[in-house]
C-alpha cells in the first residue's frame, strides 16, 4: 500500500481519537489483496464508544470535511457503528459515502469480509465484535442483490455502452457465483479468472483486463472504439441474462 493511501488512513484515524472509537477496520480491496490506489475505494467501519447522537455527528461531518483536501478523501467509505448495535444485520448505520452522510445496513459480503480477512486499523478485532455469518445467509444475499438489481439493469441497454457497468457487472456475476458454490469471498481480480471458466465472453474478460490491470483501453481485437462499446454490451447482456437466471434457478 502507497504512502498516500497510508497517510489518509493515518489522518482518519487519528481524527477519530476524540471520539473514542472501540475499533476501525479496513474491507473490500483494502483488505482482501486487490487495492488499486486511484481506482479502488477505501472501504472502513468504524465501531464508535456511544450512539451517534448530535454532537457526534458534528464531528464526523467536520472530520470528513477536513480532509477533502486529500487526493484519495472521495474514495473513503465508512460506516459507523456501536457495540450495542454492530450485531444487528438489519440496523441501517450512519454512513459517509460519496461526499455525503446517510445510512444503510453493514451487508452480510462486508461481514463476511471483516470476519474472514478485515485489516485492524485500531482497537478490537472484528470477532470481538460481529457475530459469524453463516454460508446460507451470505448465499442467500448474494443471490437476491443478483435476482433484484442485476438482472433488471441487464435489460436497461444503454447502461452496458458503459465501462462501469460491463466491469462490475461481470466480476460481481463471478463472485457471487463462487459465493454460492465453495461459501467463500474471492476478489476482483480472480473473479476475472473465474468468469473465463464460466463461459463468459473471452473478448470482454481480455478487454476488462487490460483495463483494469493493464491500464490501457486494449490494443487489438477491435476493442478500441468504432462499435466496439455497442459489441461489448450485446455480448455482455447476452451472456449475463441468461447466466444470473441459471444462478437464481440453482439456488432456489
Amino acid at each position: 500500500m502507497t504512502s498516500r493511501t497510508e497517510h489518509l488512513l493515518d489522518r482518519f484515524v487519528t481524527g477519530l481519537a476524540a471520539l473514542e472509537p472501540v475499533a476501525v477496520w479496513a474491507h473490500g480491496s483494502l483488505a482482501g489483496g486487490d487495492y488499486q490506489e486511484g481506482r479502488s475505494d477505501l472501504d472502513l467501519i468504524a465501531v464508535l464508544a456511544g450512539p451517534v447522537t448530535p454532537g457526534p455527528l458534528w464531528a464526523l461531518a467536520r472530520l470528513h470535511a477536513r480532509l477533502r483536501g486529500e487526493p484519495l478523501a472521495p474514495l473513503l467509505h465508512c460506516s459507523y457503528l456501536t457495540p450495542g448495535t454492530a450485531a444487528d444485520p438489519e440496523r441501517r448505520h450512519l454512513t459517509w459515502a460519496h461526499g455525503q452522510l446517510f445510512r444503510r445496513t453493514v451487508t452480510p459480503v462486508t461481514r463476511r469480509e471483516l470476519l474472514d480477512f478485515g485489516r485492524v486499523l485500531y482497537g478490537k478485532a472484528p470477532r470481538a465484535l460481529l457475530p459469524p455469518v453463516p454460508d446460507r445467509e451470505l448465499g442467500d444475499f448474494v443471490v437476491r442483490d443478483q435476482r433484484d438489481f442485476w438482472r433488471p439493469a441487464v435489460d436497461k441497454a444503454p447502461l452496458w455502452r458503459q465501462d462501469v457497468w460491463v466491469d462490475l457487472g461481470l466480476l460481481t456475476f463471478a463472485r457471487a457465483t463462487v459465493t454460492v458454490r465453495d461459501g467463500r469471498l474471492i476478489s476482483k481480480r480472480q473473479a476475472l479468472d473465474e468468469l473465463s471458466v464460466l463461459g463468459a465472453p473471452q473478448e470482454v474478460v481480455a478487454d476488462i483486463a487490460r483495463r483494469r490491470y493493464e491500464g490501457h483501453a486494449g490494443e487489438d481485437g477491435g476493442t478500441t472504439g468504432g462499435d466496439w462499446p455497442a459489441r461489448r454490451a450485446g455480448l455482455t447482456r447476452d451472456y449475463l441474462g441468461p447466466a444470473i437466471d441459471g444462478l437464481v434457478t440453482a439456488h432456489a
